[in-house]
């Protein structure tokens, strides 16, 4: 399935567990010589929610939260049938997520929105990145650390189209000021409801979206009153998505579509 573009491959573990997530990611992930996708997510149940998500990058590592992700899960246990609720509470590594489906006509889930959270600084051991000046690969970049549940870097561009994502966000996410890695968002203000965003993820590299980004991104320029928190169109490689951010509850909620693409089965080793 993929969410404008950010492909993973889902696997249904409410009944069976799937050994070794983090190998099988690495060996599935790849574009050539597996499956192919941004990485696996696994859809299990939740003492604490209704379904649990876990996610796991193409290198392996595990994410605490995707929000293309999630909206996928959303669809995939409505359209196959395993809930009949339109509000589910999604358990992730970032808390309890709460996704609101959006039916077609015909009852298939259509989009999908989802609770994101808190949208805030992200605090680190070196401090707090609010609107600070930044140099990369000989490159100065006005910056601002969001924590989304996990961790991002929205730096402002004069345009994202010509910058160098694949150096400058593999050199960032890595950084020593960022402990647990980050990842890294490319922001261009085209007016006050709309941007244009690229993305570097930690663990996967360029992707085509990315949902906590663009809530990051959204966030970020709504704090340096560059957008307005009530209506923001984040514009990404795959597709777009609306984001509305409340100053006062610091809460997100991020709407976009969710689509599969097929369906297989993989011999899984033990």
């Amino acid at each position: 399935m993929h969410g404008l573009g950010n492909d993973y491959i889902y696997f249904n573990v409410i009944d069976h567990p799937l050994p070794n997530p983090n190998a099988l990611s690495v060996t599935l992930s790849d574009r050539h010589k597996g499956i192919g996708g941004d990485g696996i997510v696994l859809i299990g149940k939740s003492s604490a929610g209704d379904f649990s998500m876990r996610i796991f990058n193409a290198d392996g590592s595990e994410a605490k939260m995707c929000g293309n992700a999630s909206r996928c899960i959303g669809k995939y246990l409505y359209d196959k049938g395993l809930t009949d609720k339109t509000i589910i509470r999604l358990e992730t590594l970032s808390g309890i997520k709460t996704l609101k489906l959006n039916l077609s006509p015909s009852g298939e889930v259509e989009t999908v929105t989802v609770s994101m959270g808190e949208g805030k600084l992200l605090a680190l051991p070196s401090g707090i990145i609010n609107g600070e000046e930044i140099e990369v690969l000989g490159q100065k970049f006005t910056a601002t650390a969001i924590d989304m549940g996990n961790p991002h870097l929205v730096l402002f561009v004069n345009n994202a189209e010509t910058v160098d994502v694949a150096n400058i966000g593999a050199r960032l996410e890595t950084d020593p000021k960022f402990p647990d890695r980050i990842n890294v968002e490319f922001v261009q203000i085209i007016n006050r409801n709309h941007i244009r965003m690229r993305v570097w993820e930690r663990g996967s590299g360029i992707t085509q979206a990315c949902g906590t980004g663009a809530c990051a991104s959204s966030v970020a320029c709504a704090m340096a009153n560059l957008t307005a928190p009530d209506n923001c169109l984040v514009q990404m490689d795959g597709g777009s998505l609306h984001i509305t951010w409340n100053p006062a509850t610091q809460q997100v909620l991020m709407s976009g579509t969710a689509n599969t693409v097929f369906e297989g089965e993989v011999v899984v080793e033990n």
